[in-house]
């Protein structure tokens, strides 16, 4: 795929009712996508990618999962989480468990996103719950007056009925298709579902999922080399909050920053690939 078509889904037969290529004209927006595909050209065009892009692939979702985690409170050592294979039912091994489990279910729910991002977003909070939830909570929309396990987002909390209409509203947009590049879909994935937090638990997990998914199945990382989760965890929680704050408050300014910071992200997660790259290339991992 060319370079410049990287990332880019369909455009619906009406563009003028497209709001994310309204989105994509913010001011500022065009840079980031700039960045974005340049990077991740730069990493699609190293020469250990043409022989060992698959060991790229398995070491990007490893330190994807382990910067998601670091978000959701399990900020552990990087050569801890590939260590470990015993991650327990609580506390902070459960939620790098989540995390590893997420990252590799992803992958395989590309053709079943296209087709219905509810259920897969389904799919991904019973894979992150790993049946350590009550059955009736997981895998579906919260209900009214059920409590939120979210730390690190603190935003007033949506009803449930907003939620079930903004999650039907956001499927709904996905399905139409758009002329907007993959970050900023990307982005507005990840936004409303971290502004939404439908799940009793584990949004925010489930929200960096998402967005691997639309960055790998639009076409712009197909091969999931660019781990955006670490480029999230990189810049810091209290980077992250305040982007998120800026996208909910649903201002031009405020959803632009938000989707620099996502493509920021993505930028830091193809250097870290393009370090593993290089680390290949010297025979030193």
């Amino acid at each position: 795929m060319a370079a410049l078509s990287r990332g880019t889904t369909p455009a619906p037969p009406n563009a003028s009712g497209d709001p994310l290529a309204a989105l994509a004209a913010l001011p500022g927006v065009a840079d980031s996508v700039d960045a974005v595909r340049k990077g991740v050209d730069r990493i699609y065009g190293h020469r250990i990618m043409r022989r060992r892009s698959s060991e790229v692939s398995a070491e990007a979702a490893l330190r994807g999962a382990r910067g998601s985690a670091a978000l959701a409170g399990a900020d552990w050592a990087l050569e801890e989480v590939r260590r470990r294979t015993d991650f327990g039912v609580d506390g902070e091994p459960r939620t790098v468990g989540a995390a590893l489990r997420l990252t590799a279910e992803a992958g395989q729910l590309l053709s079943v996103w296209r087709q219905s991002p509810l259920r897969v977003l389904a799919r991904l909070h019973l894979v992150a719950a790993g049946g350590g939830a009550a059955d009736d909570t997981v895998g579906r929309p919260r209900l009214a007056a059920e409590p939120v396990d979210e730390p690190l987002v603190e935003l007033a909390l949506p009803t449930a009925g907003e939620v079930a209409g903004r999650l039907d509203g956001l499927a709904r947009m996905l399905l139409a298709g758009t002329s907007a590049p993959a970050l900023v879909t990307a982005a507005v994935v990840h936004g409303e579902l971290l502004a939404l937090r439908p799940f009793g638990s584990y949004n925010g997990l489930v929200a960096r999922a998402a967005e691997r998914i639309v960055l790998v199945g639009s076409g712009l990382d197909p091969k999931s080399i660019c781990p955006a989760e670490v480029g999230h965890a990189e810049q810091g929680a209290a980077a992250y909050v305040a982007a998120l704050e800026g996208y909910v408050s649903g201002t031009p300014e405020g959803v632009a920053a938000w989707i620099a910071h996502c493509g920021r992200s993505v930028e830091l997660g193809s250097r870290e690939s393009t370090a593993v790259c290089e680390a290949l290339q010297r025979g030193a991992a």
